[in-house]
């Protein structure tokens, strides 16, 4: 059962069939979010989860790095303070086939998104559109037969 039909800016339709929802920094029991750790997530997070079947393609969507601490003249021993918005979340999603020399019957499209964001204020629908409505659904995402 589908979580959620969206709409992209595109206009292409979307349907969310998993989300995961995790804080950014658990699990880091030492040190502190600096530009290392960040890349490091990130490049991860990048990587399509690993399945025992097939494995969709995975997008993210590059977040929004702050400096709480710039000004501060503070030294610290891997660079400043560099965090990231407090949650990421992995949706998959499928939609119809991209290549429209496939038979729309078999073919269906699929891609992994990952995003960050602050809270979860907004009902999943709301946040979920806002965060992928830019996404180029035809340019990132794969065929797979039914």
């Amino acid at each position: 059962m589908p979580l959620a039909t969206i709409t992209l800016n595109s206009g292409r339709q979307v349907v969310l069939d998993h989300l995961d929802i995790s804080p950014t920094y658990d699990g880091m029991l030492e040190g502190y979010p600096c530009a290392r750790v960040n890349d490091s997530l990130l490049e991860s997070l990048a990587k399509p989860t690993p399945t025992p079947f097939q494995t969709s393609p995975v997008h993210l969507i590059a977040p929004e790095r702050r400096y709480p601490d710039r000004g501060s003249g503070r030294r610290l021993p891997f660079g400043p303070v560099e965090e990231l918005p407090r949650l990421y979340c992995r949706g998959s999603f499928v939609s119809e086939r991209v290549d429209e020399n496939l038979d729309d019957v078999l073919y269906r499209s699929w891609l992994e998104i990952v995003w960050f964001q602050d809270d979860l204020a907004a009902p999943v629908a709301d946040f979920v559109a806002r965060a992928i409505a830019d996404v180029a659904w035809d340019e990132l995402a794969e065929d797979f037969e039914l």
